[in-house]
């Protein structure tokens, strides 16, 4: 894999560790600006909504943009976000440096997955999208645990502003280091948004919604969770948080691979289907320090390794619109995120911390479901994957030199 890839997921770990971070600084923020923990977990839900709402937006009106620069703005946005962060005197003026670091994140996140698949051989393509997740997922192995225990002895100010160097860091190696790509020419919003329309892209959407809420409803009450059933705290949590971050990166980083190798669609049943039986067994499996270690491996490694067939096949579906659709899927994702913090406190506080696994599952059973659906042919010539391809592409969109060559376009002719 290409050097200027592992330099595009340096820029996601940056992105992931700052908008990930909430989670570990979150005792230092609620002491230090005397707030509750669950008005301090706000600032994740803000930085996700504001994510959510911005990425398809920001995708339109940067769609002239040449990809390094947008690339190298994106990450000093995220930069400028963190150093208000640690400036930030009170709570209100936090909150507001968490969205604009949203920003930067919405912009840069889908724009190097698609420049990374631009700058990779079709064949590799999995592998690329992989690996720019990658860098997402060692944030949260390395990037959270780090802030976690570095949030005591520097405050959350120390650590947002030690954010804010790494992403200034990035944008400059970015600067220096990444070929121009020029973005292609500009079309009208219409034809820009028409893929949006198609009922599969839908659904792709619709379950990766269903599948974070899932994902991030438990985990977001991972702690007390592991406290209750395994009956660890404080260190030993966070130890058994590196197993599912181990098992994250060890899971985004086989996808890529299978992604290349096998049908996306096929694949995606088969993760889905245990991603859903792994969360509504934890209860179950997560009983001695061991054992939860294990289960949340797991429980990461299926996870994370929907995303490289996921982009993929938001690609394949629609190679000339595809900036749009990963943007969309980016929203999607942290859509999910967003509302998560809402429904986990919802469902303990009606039927307590233990059912919420099982709940979550049957979310998740849901995404499946919509999975199927989304399976199934179209009827309709007007809906033919292709017929996306036919209007000029779209100015979010790069380039793709090559059609698809994993045989999976086949499947749709």
């Amino acid at each position: 894999m290409s050097a200027r890839t592992y330099l595009l997921a340096a820029g996601a770990f940056a992105i992931g560790t700052s908008g990930y971070i909430v989670s570990g600084v979150l005792p230092a923020v609620s002491e230090e600006l005397h707030v509750s923990h669950a008005t301090a977990g706000q600032l994740l839900t803000a930085f996700a909504i504001a994510y959510a709402i911005s990425s398809p937006l920001l995708a339109a009106l940067t769609g002239r943009w040449e990809r390094r620069t947008l690339l190298v703005v994106a990450l000093g946005v995220s930069a400028v976000g963190n150093l208000l962060a640690a400036l930030a005197p009170n709570y209100p003026l936090l909150l507001v440096a968490r969205v604009i670091s949203a920003l930067g994140a919405a912009v840069y996140t889908p724009g190097a997955t698609l420049v990374a698949t631009v700058l990779t051989p079709p064949q590799h393509r999995g592998r690329a999208v992989a690996l720019v997740f990658g860098g997402l997922t060692f944030s949260l192995v390395l990037g959270v645990p780090v802030g976690n225990l570095l949030g005591g002895p520097l405050g959350y100010q120390g650590v947002f502003a030690l954010i804010a160097v790494v992403s200034a860091v990035a944008a400059v190696a970015v600067r220096l280091w990444l070929p121009r790509v020029e973005a292609p020419a500009v079309v009208g919003l219409r034809q820009r948004f028409a893929p949006a329309a198609d009922r599969r892209v839908l659904m792709v959407l619709g379950l990766t919604v269903l599948a974070c809420l899932a994902v991030f409803s438990v985990f977001n009450y991972i702690a007390p969770l592991l406290t209750r059933t395994a009956g660890v705290e404080g260190v030993a949590i966070s130890v058994l948080l590196v197993a599912y971050g181990l098992g994250s990166v060890l899971g985004n980083w086989a996808a890529g691979r299978l992604t290349d190798r096998f049908d996306t669609r096929k694949l995606l049943v088969v993760l889905f289907s245990g991603f859903t039986v792994v969360l509504a067994t934890l209860p179950l499996t997560m009983v001695t320090p061991v054992s939860a270690a294990v289960a949340l491996f797991v429980w990461g490694a299926l996870t994370w390794s929907a995303n490289p067939p996921i982009q993929s096949w938001l690609i394949e579906l629609a190679p000339a619109n595809s900036g749009l659709l990963l943007s969309l899927n980016a929203s999607a994702i942290y859509l999910g995120v967003g509302l998560s913090g809402v429904l986990g406190g919802l469902v303990i506080s009606w039927v307590g911390l233990l059912p919420l696994a099982p709940i979550s599952a049957l979310l998740a059973l849901m995404a499946l479901v919509m999975l199927i659906f989304a399976l199934k042919p179209q009827t309709s010539s007007t809906s033919h994957p292709h017929a996306l391809e036919d209007s000029p592409q779209e100015p979010n969109a790069l380039v793709v030199v090559s059609p698809p060559s994993d045989g999976l376009a086949k499947q749709w002719k």
